[in-house]
């Protein structure tokens, strides 16, 4: 008998034991269906971060004109600088367009004969640099000028042509596109037949330069403003903690850390930023409509077919992502520095 309770007793306290180590892990919800701590202190988690954020957001709703200043000043920041590097990056397009177009023109000298500028012409189309080379005797010039020029009867007053006959010569792309194109310049100059060589290339490079130089000013902006944001969110969120130092000073005496006090005025820079980005795509959204029209006539009167290609799918993530980070950071900033400096005495 005495075999028999020891051996019930260490089957009770085995079973007990193994409950134990199961409710250990095990956590029942209030529907009675068992689920792993694990996945509740996750789930709990997600759904405190979900109520804050929504606390937040409805507490800036309910000061909507202050709100929607504070995200105005944040989308003009973002929206000028992204406006302005979108521009460039299209007016960048339509140069490297035109790069790809320059061409030299070789003027003859006027004892050279056709003969002579034509087999000149076919020596220079097998050198390396240059894609194409096209001859125009001096009677084809003319026709050309008259035509293009709208000068034609003036032009039939002349006795005898003043135009000498040019080899229109296209260098090869990557020549144009690195502008390691004045060794070519050089070598044409340098032939007995050639009277002038002329590059219709430097303005092109002038504005390519100009180009850079603007999108370097453009990063520029995007620092400057950035650090306008941050200013702008952190004084924000300063007169916000400073507007609820009583409710955190409460909260500190019953026992509440800084990092539960700090949660909700981070998800206010969470808020402002991605207003402020959201508004920011609209603006230059706004703006690429407004210019479109115009500018699409422009290029209709040069033959072109070119398009503002506007804020692309990846250039609004950027802005979200933008916004979004500017506003935790001047927030993260603000609370730091405040929150810390509220102790109940």
């Amino acid at each position: 008998m005495a075999s028999r309770k020891n051996k019930h007793q260490r089957q009770t306290a085995q079973q007990r034991r193994q409950q134990q180590n199961l409710t250990s892990f095990i956590d029942y919800e209030s529907d009675g269906r068992p689920r792993h701590k694990s996945h509740s202190a996750l789930s709990r988690y997600f759904a405190q971060q979900i109520w804050v954020g929504k606390a937040t957001l409805q507490q800036l709703l309910q000061t909507p004109l202050s709100t929607l200043m504070t995200a105005a000043v944040i989308a003009i920041a973002l929206a000028l600088p992204a406006g302005l590097f979108l521009l460039l990056t299209d007016l960048q397009k339509i140069v490297t367009d035109w790069q790809g177009s320059a061409q030299v023109s070789v003027f003859m000298k006027k004892s050279t004969s056709n003969q002579q500028a034509t087999l000149l012409t076919k020596k220079l189309q097998s050198w390396e640099k240059i894609a194409n080379a096209t001859y125009l005797s001096a009677e084809q010039a003319l026709n050309e000028f008259q035509q293009q020029s709208g000068f034609g009867d003036a032009l039939d007053i002349l006795q005898e042509n003043p135009l000498p006959a040019v080899i229109i010569v296209k260098p090869q792309a990557s020549y144009l596109i690195s502008g390691n194109i004045e060794p070519l310049v050089e070598k044409l100059k340098q032939l007995a037949q050639v009277d002038i060589v002329q590059l219709d290339f430097k303005w092109i490079q002038r504005l390519n330069s100009f180009v850079a130089l603007g999108k370097r000013g453009a990063l520029l902006l995007s620092a400057l403003l950035a650090i306008a944001v941050l200013l702008v969110i952190g004084n924000t969120i300063r007169l916000t903690i400073h507007n609820r130092r009583q409710e955190i000073l409460v909260t500190k005496l019953i026992g509440a850390t800084n990092q539960f006090i700090r949660k909700p005025f981070l998800y206010t820079g969470f808020w402002y930023g991605f207003m402020g980005a959201v508004l920011a795509v609209l603006l230059i959204a706004t703006l690429f409509w407004l210019i479109s029209g115009p500018i699409h006539s422009l290029s209709t009167l040069y033959n072109s077919t070119f398009q503002l290609s506007g804020l692309s799918f990846t250039g609004i993530v950027y802005t979200l992502i933008t916004g979004i980070g500017l506003g935790l950071a001047g927030s993260w900033i603000a609370v730091t520095r405040h929150i810390h400096a509220i102790e109940p005495k």
